[in-house]
């Protein structure tokens, strides 16, 4: 008595041939995923820099900051809130403890009511989901506004098209960047 007998039907018997094949090629497929898997653990972990793109680092009042765009892509859907772009910040060495807290919005803000989206994370990398009008004009700007301890507001700004240019390439497929 055989412990495997071969299946009678000719389906049976590929199958019966072929699953370790199959099997060995579903371990292989993740692999293929390793490199994003990867690139994306480099950026978490700061080895690859505040971001995939770095912006020229600008004075901020007594502070001097780099922005960075967190992926060089168009902005994502966020379901009600629309779409959005992740940036990330990181202050001079010792400007940190000066600085209460930084603001990220596409356009200059009124007030510091509407400041935009808030940076948080650790003093030497901070993150900022801002959302992005789908009717931004092409020479919209990111407006960066840093709120000292001592109660002083600061502003600095980036072009959108040198702040994003997969955003503004974004914008004109949509018919908006005019």
């Amino acid at each position: 008595m055989s412990r495997n007998p071969q299946p009678a039907s000719r389906a049976g018997r590929l199958w019966f041939r072929w699953r370790f094949h199959l099997s060995a090629l579903l371990i292989l497929i993740p692999l293929g995923y390793l490199p994003q898997y990867f690139h994306t653990l480099g950026l978490m972990s700061g080895d690859k820099g505040l971001g995939e793109r770095e912006l020229t680092e600008k004075q901020v009042g007594p502070w001097t900051v780099r922005l960075a765009e967190w992926q060089a892509r168009e902005p994502i859907r966020d379901g009600e809130a629309g779409y959005i772009k992740t940036f990330t910040l990181a202050p001079c060495a010792g400007c940190g403890a000066g600085i209460k807290a930084a603001y990220l919005r596409v356009g200059k803000p009124r007030n510091l009511r509407t400041a935009g989206g808030l940076f948080s994370g650790t003093p030497y990398r901070q993150m900022a989901n801002i959302p992005i009008p789908e009717r931004s004009r092409a020479d919209a700007a990111i407006w960066l506004t840093v709120e000292g301890w001592d109660g002083a507001v600061h502003q600095t700004s980036w072009p959108l098209a040198e702040a994003s240019p997969a955003t503004m390439a974004w914008l004109k497929k949509q018919g908006a960047g005019q």
